[in-house]
């Protein structure tokens, strides 16, 4: 996490992603960071006017990822707190 700081754009945004997904699993709360910070990612790598598109294409490939048995509960949180994910899962 302290690495990401130092970067900017894309790269900052992976760093944060890796970051959360091996830092943070053990908060139940932090859960879904991993998965805003690679849309995030995804976003800024693209040209200008192009991040809405493709941060929807991310999130709608990471949700066919899921394991059908967590999917609803994964969804639902989604929904529940996007507002404090950069908004990333609404569209």
């Amino acid at each position: 996490m302290a690495a990401a700081r130092e970067l900017s754009g894309p790269a900052r945004h992976a760093a944060y992603a890796a970051g959360q997904a091996g830092a943070v699993p053990h908060v139940a709360a932090h859960e879904l960071g991993a998965a805003a910070y690679a849309i995030k990612a995804v976003r800024a790598s693209v040209p200008a006017g192009h991040s809405q598109a493709a941060g929807q294409l991310e999130c709608l490939w990471q949700r066919a990822q899921l394991p059908e048995s967590i999917r609803e509960l994964v969804l639902d949180d989604q929904k529940l707190r996007n507002n404090i994910c950069w908004s990333v899962f609404e569209f």
